[in-house]
């Protein structure tokens, strides 16, 4: 999609109507609409909906489906994806400044009490704040922004924690850092996650985070049996280097923090963003012999 027609169908997605026609199919259980249909349920009259409905069809956001006499309407395939960060973005409601402290605070006040005797509440409150924040400078940023900056602060100061008595866990701990920590790094993780268990820690980092984990990587590792686990792109931070035996990086060139005592590794991989399903299941594939082989050795030593 080259810029001119990404900004064109931007200017056709910023109209409430469609966007709302959009959202139905999106959240329609086998992800098609009709036009009637829609018209009742959104309150308009059927030739207003018939209009924008052929606005998106002539931009190739949607796709006709002849049934009879009936015609249904989906997302086309290859901007589904997209269209999906789209509205996630436009819709995410804009928190005022007195909630955000709110949230931080009962956020702050209950990691305190689980982080009793490791790091102060001052300590605590910083890492939460600082990583609301950094969450919430992604794109498409999601909309389950709170719960994700609790996880992502406790992730943040586990790894300060491990850093301060490294290596006294003896679990070997691994890093895998891409750009947008929504492909090649979470297919890596969610693999040794799975073949690993506990003989393994695993953490992942984006330099350039996207908003939200894509649906295609969720999609191909679900064919093999292995899960996400409530993974979400976060930004690449100082502590989780600290805390890591082995970085993997993977197409983000010297984004990465290099400290003594680390073993640092970069797998040349395509990036499966956007690409067709097949070339995600070989790029999947790929990283499953990799991090096989990264696991025996990791057993090895």
């Amino acid at each position: 999609m080259d810029v001119a027609t990404d900004a064109t169908r931007l200017r056709v997605l910023a109209d409430p109507t469609r966007a709302k026609i959009l959202q139905q199919m999106l959240e329609s259980p086998d992800g098609r609409v009709q036009v009637g249909s829609t018209a009742e349920r959104l309150g308009l009259r059927q030739p207003t909906v018939s209009h924008h409905m052929k606005t998106l069809l002539d931009e190739g956001l949607v796709e006709r489906l002849p049934e009879g006499r009936k015609a249904w309407y989906s997302l086309a395939p290859e901007h589904a994806e997209r269209i999906s960060e789209m509205l996630g973005q436009q819709a995410r409601p804009m928190a005022d400044d007195a909630n955000v402290d709110h949230v931080i605070d009962r956020v702050a006040a209950d990691l305190s009490e689980r982080y009793r005797g490791t790091f102060g509440r001052e300590t605590v409150e910083r890492y939460v704040r600082e990583s609301y924040d950094l969450l919430a400078a992604r794109p498409g940023t999601d909309r389950y922004l709170p719960s994700l900056a609790a996880q992502f602060a406790a992730d943040r100061l586990d790894a300060l924690a491990r850093d301060a008595a490294h290596p006294a866990s003896g679990v070997p701990e691994v890093l895998f850092v891409c750009v947008q920590n929504a492909g090649r790094s979470q297919m890596a993780s969610a693999i040794l996650r799975h073949l690993g268990g506990d003989r393994v820690h695993v953490r992942t980092a984006g330099s350039e985070p996207a908003g939200q984990l894509r649906g295609s990587i969720v999609t191909a590792l679900d064919e093999i049996g292995v899960p996400v686990a409530g993974e979400y792109p976060k930004p690449l931070t100082d502590e989780v280097v600290r805390a890591a035996d082995v970085v993997i990086t993977m197409g983000c060139g010297d984004a990465c923090p290099v400290y003594p005592g680390r073993r640092y590794l970069d797998w040349e991989l395509d990036d499966p963003v956007g690409k067709p399903h097949a070339e995600v299941q070989r790029i999947r594939d790929d990283i499953e012999r990799r991090v096989r082989s990264l696991l025996a050795e990791l057993a090895s030593v």
